[in-house]
Parts: C-alpha cells; structure tokens; sequence
C-alpha cells in the first residue's frame, strides 16, 4: 500500500509539468532575497533615523536603543518557534503569515504618536521578520542542489547586502524628501503587499520533518532568550545587581539550561541538539555571534556619528556610509562562489579579521573634527569583512545537517546571531553611557570611542573560531553523509509502506 499523496505533492507535480526546476528556483531566490531586502532594510533604515526620533518623541539614549532592541529582541526570541511553524503549517504559508504581520507592523510604527508606541510597532515588526527570516534560507536551500547554493547562497547574500547599503540612504532620501521619519516605515508596505501576492503565486508549499510542535522547547527557549537578553538590555539602567535584572538574567539562563535538557530528552524537539556535534555547525554559530555583536553594537553608533558629532543631514550621513554598507553588494556574490571552491573557513576568518581591524581603526579616528578621508578606508575593510561571512557562513550550516533540517539550523543560527546584535548594542552603551552622552559632539566622539573597542575584540575572537570551521573536504564528507542517511531513510520508508 502506498502513501497517500498531499496537496502540497500535487501542487509541486502540476508546477513541474509548466516550468522547469531552474526557472522555478530563479522565481524563489527572487522572492526570498527581496523579503529579506526588506526585512534588512528596515532594520538598517532606522538607525539613521534615530536623531529626528529622539528630537521628535523627546526619546533618551534608552528609548532610542529600545527602537533597534524591541525588533531585535523580537527576531531573536521567534526565529526558532517560527522555523517550527514553518515546518509544521508549511513554509510558504508561514512565510505569508510573516510577511503581513511585518507590513501590518510598518503601518503602526508610521503613525506611532509616541516613542512608547513606536516601541511596540518595532516589537511585531520583530516577530514578522522572525518568521520571514528563516523562511527565506531553508526555501532556497530547497530550490537549489548542494553544488549550485553557493552561488545561490551569494546572490540571497548580495542583496541583503544591498538592504544593508541603501538603509541609511533611503533613511536620509526619505527624511529629507519627505521630512518626516515616519514615512521610513510606509515604504515596507507597498512592498511587503506587492511580495505577498508574488510568493503565492510562485513559491512551492513545503514542509519539514519535525511535524509536531515542540511546545515545552519553544517556550523554554522563547522565555530563555527572553529574560536573558532583557537583563543584558536593562541592565545599566536598572542597576547589573537589582532583583529587577537579576531574577529575568538568572531564570532566563536556568530555562535556556533547562531547554537544553528537554532537547535531548525529547524525540521530536525543535532544535535538536546534535546539530551542535558538528564542529561546522558549532564554530559558524560562534563566528555569526561575534560578528554580530561586534559589528551591530558599532554601527548602532557609527550611523548617527555624522549628524550627532559632526553636523551634517540624515542623507548626508546616509551617504557617507556608503563606502561600508554598499561593499556586501559587490563582495557577497563573489564569496558564495568562492566558498563552493575553497570552503568557508578562510573566508569567514578573513572577514572577521577585516571587520576587527576596522572597528579598532575607527575607534583610534573618531572624532568631531575627523576628516572624511580617515574614516574611509576602514569603511571599506569592514564592508568587504562583513561580506565575506554572510554566504560562507550560511553554507557551512547547511552542509552540517541534513536538508530536511535546514529550518530547524536556520532558525537557530539566526536566533544566535541576533541575540548577538542585541547584546552588542547594549553592552556597548554601557560603555557609551558610562563615557559620553548625546549632550555635545565631543561627548558623544568620547562615548563611541570607549565603546567601539569592545566590538573590536569580540570580532577578532570570532576570527580565531572561524579557524575551527572544517575545510572544504571535510564540508562536502559531512554533506554526502547527510544525503546518503536521507535517501536511506526514504528507502526503509517506502519499503515499509509497500
């Protein structure tokens, strides 16, 4: 007796007869990269931002953190529980339920009438991008075969890129254009409907292998990363030793620890946790970590330096960040076809090198009166750093597990990652905070200068993890293990259900 065929099998039949497999994964790298343009865009589009909002709403330097911090911490607490979804409810269908929820979330933040709601609006827009994120990896990890994803993985890379290069531009052109910051928002929503209509259209429905919902995991984890990342968030403002940030810090870590536990245990979790025996998965992970922490708590300061210390217009300082958040456009497409050829590991050790030496070299530079010319080159090292890990990095999660998997790893390196970022911008305001203000431009030049250096180490400790990532032979054993335990299975399934 054989299996019963589901809807989505029949959909994927009928598709297959009208178009071939490479038009139908051109259709998919299109749709995935521009969502997470999107999704990169507004995370990036803000920051630029952050001076008329704080003039505006009258927000401190706590209010505007919590404008980057409430996506963030959004995103990082939901990607996994969204990958889930997506392997349980389908991911074509989770991918439009985030999608809407995320543009539905930009039309909140443009009306917001304080800095309190605008908060909340960052906070759903958090939870969209959660479930589009991850959604957009494992899509295109489907759509394409092992020995074409780099150059795949290259292209999704470039044009997230491209978000992070034109956010601050789009950021000043709109201010400027239109003069209002709200309108930085609204930009999502022609955009996400238009997206939306295309991706029922031309995405094919999927769905994992883990189709039970792992409730205890997902709310261990959830609350875990929760109280974790708000202590690391509150803690200057509230006082590190207060019962206020003690008891979320402490529980958040006990039931991350607890988390762990029931992952083992349980025979369908949400994250299994062999994923992290694989030393390619492992090492990436540390090296997405650092990274974000590293460069994310940066140009949190970086993209106001120009209008705050040095005087110039959102556009003005958009522009000016152009030669670092433009290089991904031009370096990523190269790196995912590079780390097809020689593997990860040198590319991803290189960028977080790069990366390091540019956020020291800006910590040495930064000042109201620095020239222009001072703060290029290491614009440009760390824009090609940042490129270089973004496509290596995500293969060398791929090639760990299996692809019926690919959701579940995604969903946890992108929660790594971003737990990263939101640490990176926290721990360094604490140094910001404790060393400058927004009072003068010399006291914020002094703050970034105190606080980049810390991005600069954790940087450089990611370039020596990423030396622990396995070698290109090693990537592709590792990935032919997985294929042949997947075609196994499938065989003892169908034998068993003849």
């Amino acid at each position: 007796m054989s299996a019963p065929v589901s809807d989505a099998d029949l959909q994927l039949a009928e598709q297959e007869l009208h178009e071939g497999p490479s038009r139908r994964a051109g259709w998919t790298l299109a749709i995935v990269s521009i969502a997470l343009f999107m999704v990169t865009l507004d995370n990036l589009v803000v920051g630029v931002a952050l001076p008329s909002i704080r003039k505006d709403l009258g927000a401190g330097l706590e209010s505007l953190e919590w404008t980057v911090n409430a996506y963030t911490l959004a995103y990082a607490v939901f990607l996994m529980p969204a990958a889930a979804l997506g392997d349980r409810f389908g991911r074509r269908r989770m991918f439009l339920v985030g999608l809407m929820i995320f543009t539905a979330a930009s039309l909140l933040a443009a009306i917001a009438p304080n800095i309190e709601a605008l908060v909340a609006a960052r906070a759903v827009q958090g939870f969209g991008a959660a479930v589009v994120t991850p959604l957009t990896l494992t899509l295109l990890a489907e759509a394409f075969p092992g020995e074409k994803r780099g150059l795949a993985l290259g292209i999704w890379s470039g044009v997230s890129g491209l978000g992070v290069a034109l956010g601050p531009v789009v950021g000043g052109a709109v201010i400027a254009g239109a003069g209002s910051w709200q309108w930085i928002f609204g930009i999502n929503i022609p955009i996400g409907i238009a997206l939306g209509a295309l991706a029922l259209w031309r995405l094919n429905e999927s769905r994992g292998e883990s189709r039970r919902l792992d409730l205890p995991g997902i709310a261990l984890g959830g609350f875990g990363l929760f109280g974790l990342t708000y202590a690391v968030v509150r803690g200057e403002a509230l006082g590190w030793t207060t019962p206020d940030i003690l008891v979320p810090g402490l529980g958040g870590i006990a039931l991350l620890v607890l988390f762990v536990f029931w992952e083992i245990r349980t025979p369908q979790p949400m994250l299994p946790m062999r994923f992290f025996r694989s030393r390619g998965f492992a090492a990436t992970n540390i090296v997405s970590f650092a990274m974000f922490f590293g460069v994310f708590g940066s140009i949190f300061y970086i993209s106001q330096f120009f209008q705050t210390a040095q005087g110039y217009s959102p556009l003005e300082s958009g522009i000016r960040t152009l030669p670092w958040t433009a290089m991904p456009i031009f370096v990523a497409p190269i790196a995912g076809i590079l780390s097809d050829r020689i593997g990860p590991r040198p590319l991803m050790a290189l960028g977080l090198t790069l990366q390091a030496i540019a956020i020291a070299w800006l910590a040495e530079v930064s000042a109201p009166s620095a020239p222009y010319s001072d703060l290029l080159i290491p614009f440009i090292l760390g824009g090609g750093g940042m490129a270089l890990v973004f496509a290596p990095a995500a293969n060398s999660v791929l090639a760990s597990v299996r692809q019926r998997e690919s959701g579940q790893a995604s969903g946890a390196t992108n929660a790594i990652r971003e737990v990263g970022g939101v640490m990176g911008v926290s721990l360094l305001g604490v140094l910001f905070a404790a060393n400058g203000s927004y009072e003068t431009p010399q006291s914020y030049s002094d703050g970034v200068v105190a606080a980049l250096p810390l991005g600069a180490a954790v940087l450089a400790l990611g370039a020596v993890a990423a030396l622990f990532v396995p070698g290109l032979k090693a990537m592709r054993a590792e990935a032919d293990r997985h294929a042949a335990d997947e075609r196994a299975e499938v065989a003892a399934a169908a034998l068993t259900s003849a």
